[in-house]
């Protein structure tokens, strides 16, 4: 027999959230970002279940190529770019678009030959200061790439810091809107947080990523209030069940200690499994359909649950660790971190199936 936990991916929620994602952009083609494998759903499952949308975003060429083995034909954007010259002629072959943020990488297409030309995303550092070309350099870099053989269409690119909170985009709108102006080229910005709340910032290409997962971008909403529905549902059992009489301690290091009689269930999933270890007594998680809490420290195969409030919770009852009862950004909340880190963290060992 089989443990018990395995995740689920439900492809109609992937199509609903795209469908969201069109609706507050609606004159926008949309890049669904499926890097991280699909942030923890199957970069092709995604993919599969996003057919409709008009481009995907990836990290490595090596998953640009995946996709186009696979049949796509939409845009495909390596969102980091390429790292070694040797890479331009698979790209090329196979039609992959690039991002181009350095020198290094504007030389290797100047001294490109002989292939069929690239399309390229320019990203411009407006304030991020992660990647981008100096807005110094920009007028330059830009001239230098429209010149370059290798090159087909350019499309300018930037990605906003503060789009999820109170700063918001404002500062790097403006420099991107300066620095821009009087080019006839398209242009990308928006990902999840600026596509709900920033419509400004649009444009011809939207980047949603989280959104389409069904987790929330922003820190004081949950998906649910942005009619997102989730993507992934992780479920397990209870395997075994206690009764803890005042003073009984649960798990390692005595975290959670008793103060009357109650019950406790073992749940089949730990931090091998990707569960925070983090996650602190009352994280919480749903029993038999109703919500309760965790209780004391994750172990790396097992965790508890509180079953005072669910009596005919036993062996063998339902677990959802997140899902549509348990939004995984209440998870997140708990345990100090954000829904990204969780959804992308689920184990390789962890069975999955695909529902819709």
């Amino acid at each position: 027999m089989t443990r018990p936990i395995h995740a689920i991916i439900h492809a109609d929620a992937l199509c609903h959230n795209l469908a969201v994602a069109r609706r507050h952009a609606p004159r926008s083609k949309m890049l669904a970002v499926i890097k991280a494998n699909g942030y923890g759903h199957g970069m092709l499952r995604v993919a599969r279940a996003l057919q409709d949308a008009d481009g995907f975003g990836v990290l490595s060429l090596a998953e640009a190529v995946a996709l186009r083995e696979a049949g796509f034909r939409q845009t495909v954007l390596v969102l980091e770019g390429l790292f070694d010259a040797d890479e331009l002629p698979l790209a090329a072959r196979h039609g992959v678009s690039v991002v181009v943020h350095s020198e290094p990488q504007l030389r290797m297409l100047e001294t490109a030959r002989g292939l069929s030309p690239l399309d390229v995303f320019l990203k411009i550092n407006t304030g991020m200061n992660r990647l981008g070309v100096a807005v110094k350099d920009f007028r330059k870099f830009y001239e230098r790439l429209r010149a370059c053989e290798a090159v087909g269409a350019i499309t300018l690119m930037t990605h906003f810091a503060t789009a999820d909170e109170a700063p918001g985009i404002a500062d790097q709108w403006a420099v991107f809107n300066q620095l821009t102006e009087g080019i006839a080229a398209p242009r990308t910005l928006a990902n999840s947080a600026a596509i709900l709340r920033h419509p400004e910032t649009h444009a011809d290409w939207a980047r949603p990523g989280i959104m389409l997962y069904g987790a929330s971008p922003f820190a004081d909403e949950y998906a649910a209030q942005l009619d997102l529905q989730p993507a992934m549902t992780l479920r397990s059992e209870i395997i075994a069940v206690q009764t803890l009489q005042s003073g009984d301690a649960v798990g390692y290091g005595r975290r959670f200690v008793a103060e009357k009689t109650m019950r406790v269930g073992t749940v089949a999933c730990g931090y091998a499994d990707g569960y925070p270890r983090h996650a602190p007594t009352g994280t919480p998680i749903a029993v038999a359909g109703k919500m309760t809490r965790t209780l004391g420290r994750v172990s790396m195969d097992m965790l508890c649950a509180d079953l005072s409030d669910i009596p005919e919770a036993d062996i063998g009852s339902p677990v959802e660790l997140w899902g549509g009862q348990v939004p995984v950004d209440a998870v997140a909340q708990a345990s100090g971190t954000i829904g990204y880190e969780l959804l992308c963290a689920v184990a390789a060992r962890v069975p999955v199936c695909e529902h819709g």
